[in-house]
């Protein structure tokens, strides 16, 4: 039987469906303390006062430190560029003299259940001279502006030029057409299910800081945990239980988690923090605010002849760890000019700091908004050259590969082409262009937007090496223990927050070793079991932590091939693995069990080649740039006129991540990817007032799509196994997430055409849409 490529059943669903999951919040040990954080009120100011005696008068509140009462060293992310590229910004993990943003951590309360912290959150007073908070990248980059850290001019931490093709200006002017968009997204806040929280705890016996979070880099929280306490990393222990999603936002290591961790070694007893929603929404790390002001060249057959960018990324207060502010300009300068030939190309990406929360990845980390800008480009091609949206993208995309683009990065084979025709052919068989032009007929708003994209997966050590980055990202780690019942057990780098890991993984192990998923065990997140890991972010866990398994578990294949060879008195290449044996062509056969028996229990009877046990394990890293999973989608709405509402009427998708391990869980990653795109479109923007306020507070004010405003989704799959992963998967966790945007923005506009409307910004607001259509009318 062969597992890869089924749709088995997710083995993680009884264990969550029924409650018997464990995540942080369920987590209670004896004498635990319950922490919260007195947190600024203003967006920009000195810290004059921090007064905790209120707080410590509160009864049941134990503690309250400032950062002046712990020994804490700041969280600092770096790049190794010239500091006329990049400012390093020191983050203490509770401010000290300074608040650059509503919501930063001044001081923790412990106290003895989490009601009285918030109460003795309550009782502190703290005093500040306020200044003028700097709240867009325009205020920001303006002569004159207030200085949010004062190493930093012009408050920008990243100025990146990149890819000046020569005489690029000359082909500007040469060009039969010339187009320009300038875009805008929306602030949003990723919004897990669950909030960040920890608990943390010394555990005296192994003289060993433990803490239980939830996060997708539980390594990399070690590494910062132990240099801001002063630790060795073998002091500190991470384990992560269920998570209730991530997207990103839980790649990056939080101060919270570090505070709660030095309160618990301070105290000697086991503090737990739970991030409230009001926090979540306000204080938590955001993503997405951009800038874009991008001109293409075309020539008079709408064949792309050059592209020039700026691009300014909003990133909030102060660089994340590891990935720093250059996360997003550094993405959307290396990338934009993704699926299609782009002969010449010129971008300057800049980070730009302002007063409020800052930001780290989020599903896609610049994508949706570069897919968004270039899809933006190619639909006013189209129409300056009154070219058809679909061809003229046809006569752009890459067709032969790999190919090595002008941004110096080189896609291996997808399917480009075949897939936006597959997606187009699809709402053409279905009628939608005749009843576009019917709605037309009747006065009724109805378009069809297309996007076109890739998605880069996998990326390994050289892609981030790129970047310059301090830490490298990169390669994973897998270890493979079979037991004396012929069970096995595998541990990896990578960490599940919703993927299906548990699933998936344990399908490239059944293929490799002949077993039955009951088998397997997949254990992640705990960072006494295997020496490094870079976590899960990037659609990297198929690609990277998956062939690292597939690597481990194969390892492991030979060495039962060895050891089953040698008692059935045959050779390796005469025997095979089957339904947990080791059998010969003879038809004798030996069980795993037995196999195991003597790997642990009987060593003299070993090969003499052999050492005891039966345990593999192997790394997995990409080398050159990664490998492109692909889509394209294609949105039908219509647009009310009397609210502004835009319906869907249809959705497809078509993707490529290659070898899908498990075809269900994909279309759940596409699915929910869809609905975070569709969400970034049209509802979600984190949005302040004048002064630095911010004004979604809860749910009420940001506003989340419900499954009444998700469509129902079509996904139709294409395969082009990638060559250099080892089971031919790319990765698919942020495709849907990546083109819904585009599509939904070009759909739009496509109904907007006869008011003459255009529009180039997300999110689409309602009022946006009644006030075009109410012109027009």
């Amino acid at each position: 039987m062969t597992w890869v490529g089924r749709s088995a059943a997710r083995r993680e669903d009884p264990r969550l469906l029924t409650g018997n999951g464990t995540f942080v919040d369920d987590i209670h040990l004896p004498r635990m303390l319950h922490a919260q954080f007195v947190r600024s009120t203003i967006a920009n100011g000195a810290v004059t006062g921090v007064d905790l005696s209120g707080t410590l008068a509160v009864p049941g509140v134990v503690a309250a430190f400032t950062a002046d009462d712990l020994t804490i060293g700041d969280i600092t992310a770096v790049l190794d560029r010239p500091p006329s590229e990049f400012v390093p910004t020191a983050m203490p993990v509770l401010a000290r003299d300074r608040a650059r943003f509503v919501g930063e951590p001044i001081a923790i309360v412990l106290a003895e259940d989490p009601y009285t912290a918030e109460d003795g959150v309550e009782a502190a007073r703290v005093t500040y001279e306020a200044d003028r908070p700097v709240l867009g990248a325009e205020e920001a980059l303006a002569p004159g502006a207030p200085l949010v850290h004062a190493a930093a001019a012009a408050n920008t931490l990243v100025d990146v030029s990149m890819f000046a093709t020569e005489g690029i200006d000359d082909i500007f002017a040469a060009a039969h057409r010339v187009v320009r968009v300038r875009s805008r997204t929306g602030r949003q806040n990723a919004l897990p299910l669950e909030t960040r929280g920890a608990v943390a705890t010394w555990d005296a016996r192994e003289e060993q800081l433990v803490v239980r979070t939830c996060t997708q880099v539980p390594h990399q929280v070690r590494t910062v945990v132990a240099e801001c306490l002063g630790l060795g990393e073998r002091t500190v222990r991470v384990v992560v239980p269920d998570m209730g999603g991530g997207f990103g936002q839980k790649c990056v290591v939080g101060r919270e988690e570090i505070a709660a961790a030095a309160a618990a070694l301070r105290l000697r007893r086991p503090v737990k923090w739970i991030e409230d929603r009001r926090d979540a929404l306000t204080a938590s790390f955001l993503a997405r605010e951009q800038r874009y002001d991008v001109r293409a060249a075309f020539d008079q057959d709408g064949r792309i002849l050059a592209l020039d960018a700026d691009v300014v990324c909003d990133m909030g207060a102060y660089s994340c760890y590891p990935f720093t502010a250059g996360i997003e300009p550094l993405m959307a300068s290396a990338e934009l000019p993704g699926v299609y030939r782009v002969p010449a190309y010129r971008v300057r990406g800049r980070a730009v700091t302002t007063n409020k929360a800052p930001s780290a990845p989020y599903r896609g980390v610049s994508r949706p908004q570069i897919v968004m800008v270039m899809e933006r480009v190619f639909e006013r091609a189209a129409r300056e050259l009154e070219l058809d949206p679909v061809e003229i993208r046809r006569r752009n995309l890459i067709t032969e590969f790999p190919y090595t683009g002008i941004n110096d990065v080189t896609y291996d084979p997808g399917s480009y082409l075949e897939a936006l025709n597959l997606c187009e052919r699809m709402l053409r068989d279905e009628g939608w262009y005749e009843r576009k032009e019917q709605a037309a007929a009747e006065g009724r708003f109805l378009g069809i937007g297309y996007s076109c994209f890739s998605e880069r997966t996998g990326y390994g050590s050289g892609a981030f090496a790129k970047r310059k980055m301090a830490v490298v990202p990169g390669f994973d780690l897998a270890q493979i223990t079979m037991d004396l019942t012929g069970g096995v057990t595998v541990t990896t780098g990578t960490m599940s927050h919703g993927q299906s890991h548990e699933t998936t993984l344990a399908q490239i192990v059944a293929d490799r070793l002949g077993l039955d998923l009951a088998e397997i065990k997949i254990h992640q997140g705990d960072t006494d079991r295997i020496t490094y890991g870079f976590g899960t972010f990037a659609s990297r866990s198929a690609t990277i932590g998956g062939s690292a398994v597939a690597r481990a578990a194969t390892k492991l294949a030979d060495r039962l091939l060895h050891l089953g060879a040698h008692l059935l008195e045959s050779t390796p290449d005469d025997v095979e693995l089957h339904d947990g044996r080791v059998r010969g062509r003879d038809g004798r056969a030996l069980a795993y069990r037995e196999l195991a028996a003597v790997a642990y229990l009987k060593a003299h009877l070993l090969p003499k080649d052999a050492e005891p046990g039966l345990t593999a394990s192997a790394s997995f890293d990409v080398h050159g740039d990664g490998t492109f999973s692909n889509a394209a989608h294609g949105a039908v709405v219509e647009l009310h006129p009397g609210t502004g509402r835009v319906e869907f009427l249809r959705y497809v998708c078509v993707e490529d991540c290659g070898v899908a391990i498990n075809p269900q869980v994909v279309e759940g990653q596409c699915r929910g990817g869809i609905a975070q795109g569709i969400a970034g479109a049209l509802f979600e923007e984190v949005t302040y007032d004048a002064q630095g306020e911010p004004l979604c507070a809860s749910f009420i004010d940001y506003k989340v799509p419900t499954a009444n405003e998700i469509p129902d989704i079509e996904i139709r799959h294409l395969e082009t196994p990638c060559a250099f992963t080892e089971s031919g998967a790319k990765g698919a966790g942020e495709g849907g997430t990546i083109g819904a945007p585009a599509a939904v923005l070009n759909a739009v506009n496509d109904a907007l055409r006869p008011t003459g409307v255009e529009l180039d910004d997300t999110p689409i607001r309602p009022e946006t849409v009644q006030r075009a259509i109410g012109a027009y009318a």
